[in-house]
Order: structure tokens, then sequence, then C-alpha cells
């Protein structure tokens, strides 16, 4: 189990190194089919979605998606049973948070779906029984076996596709502070780097992003780079109508993707 999912997450890294090079502007033949092999395999994501008859990826597909396109974003791995779940958190390391993979659930917490800090085996075959118990009709049997990401600033960026300017980028606050202080900002794809940069210094809170009380300045470049892909997600994938990244941590100086949601248009896109 941790073997194959450490080779898959291997995979995944590999593929995005080649589409952050290739997005920063520089061509090689390698990366361009490295993205031609991302695209299919993110098609191959939506047409299993609808073929479920759903319009929300899993929060794994979620990332799955964003990762391909070199979005930093949590180790993790989908199991079913305690083994599985043991053995994913000896690869991942202890504490790891313990959530139910249900799809098209954008409130897992609210429901208490969601277990973090787990310390060791023991809780955490605890933690996959209430899980269980409390997932009730319409639950698959998966979870969601993933990193802890300790971090004191949130950020929030997405994707929305407007019907007259197709896919627009948003960077803003994340966790509770998207809606409290409603500080976002949008631009229409395709961003290039300066456009991200105008888009952090248009926060009202862009002070988030130097450093304070002891914690290092955000990785600009990283954050840049990833505004840029969720763009580009959506120019790439017309199936795609939304992108809701919240929180996005910044731990240490790097924004990771904690938790993720991919929609998809009501039909597919001709």
């Amino acid at each position: 189990m941790a073997p194959a999912e450490a080779s898959t997450h291997l995979r995944i890294q590999r593929a995005a190194a080649g589409l952050a090079s290739t997005a920063s502007g520089g061509y090689n033949p390698a990366c361009r089919r490295t993205m031609r092999r991302t695209t299919a395999g993110i098609e191959r994501l939506i047409r299993a979605a609808r073929r479920r008859g759903e319009r929300v990826l899993s929060e794994h597909d979620s990332k799955r998606v964003l990762a391909a396109y070199g979005v930093p974003v949590t180790r993790e791995a989908l199991v079913r049973t305690s083994a599985e779940a043991a053995a994913a958190a000896r690869w991942i390391r202890y504490p790891v948070a313990l959530k139910a993979s249900l799809p098209g659930e954008a409130h897992k917490t609210e429901r208490g779906l969601v277990a973090l800090g787990l310390g060791g085996e023991r809780a955490l075959r605890a933690a996959l029984g209430t899980l269980r118990a409390r997932a009730g009709p319409g639950f698959r049997g998966e979870f969601l076996v993933q990193e802890m990401v300790r971090g004191s600033r949130e950020l929030a960026l997405g994707m929305v596709r407007d019907p007259q300017f197709g896919p627009c980028v948003m960077l803003g606050l994340g966790g509770i502070f998207t809606e409290i202080l409603q500080d976002a900002v949008f631009r229409v794809a395709p961003l290039s780097r300066g456009d991200a940069r105008e888009m952090l210094g248009a926060l009202r809170a862009r002070r988030i992003l130097e450093p304070v009380r002891g914690l290092p300045a955000v990785d600009r470049g990283a954050l840049g780079r990833s505004l840029v892909a969720v763009g580009r997600i959506g120019l790439d994938h017309p199936d795609i109508a939304a992108i809701d990244v919240n929180p996005l941590i910044v731990r240490g100086a790097t924004p990771v993707a904690v938790d993720a949601l991919v929609v998809l248009s009501p039909a597919p896109t001709p």
C-alpha cells in the first residue's frame, strides 16, 4: 500500500515539475508531452465522475488535478481499511488527518467527518470507526489519510467560469476569513507572471504575505505560479466550471493546498 502510494506521489511530483517549467515560459518538448498526458488524465477523471453522476470531484481527485499543474498539495493516500490507513500513516508520518471521502461534500468539518492531529495507530483506527459511523448513506467507504500542514497564515484561491469572460482566477484570505472579510481579487485567465504579482499586491491584507512575527515572507513566486496554474486548468478543461482551494496554508514560506474541490459544468462541453 505505502510503496504504491509513494510511487504515485512521485509520478505526480515529476509531472508537476515539468508543467511548472512549461508555465514559466520556456519551451521544452518533454514538458509539452507531459502536458498532453496530464490533460488526458484529467479528462479521464472528469468522464469517470460524470459516469457516476457526480458534478463535483472528490477532494483527492481535485488535488490530483491541481498537482498535475504544479500546485503544491498535501501528501495523502486514499484508503478503505484500517490496515491500509495505518500503512499510509506510516508512509506519511504521524501526526495525520483523517477525512471521510464523499464526492461533492464541501462541509466535512461541520458534519464531523474530519479528525485532526492523530498521533498514532490506535487513535487513527478509532477515528476511522467514528467517521465511518457518521458518514451515513451513500458513503462508499473511502477515507483520506493526509499529512498535517502547520501554518498560521491561510489563503484561498480558485477559478470560476464567467459566461462572458471565461475562466477567472481568484485570490483571497482563507479559512473563516474568506466570508468574514471578503478580501479577494480576480483576474481573467490566462494569467502572466505580472498579472499574478498584481493580484498579490491588490489584496487589502497583503501584509500577510510579508515577514511578520518571526514568520518568513510568503514565497510569492510559488504563489504566483499556483495562480497561473489554476487559470491554465480552466483554459485547458472547459468542463471544469469552478475550482475552490481553501485553505491554502502557508507552511514556512510555501503555500500548500490542504482542501480543494473541482466543480464540473452541468453538461459536457462540446
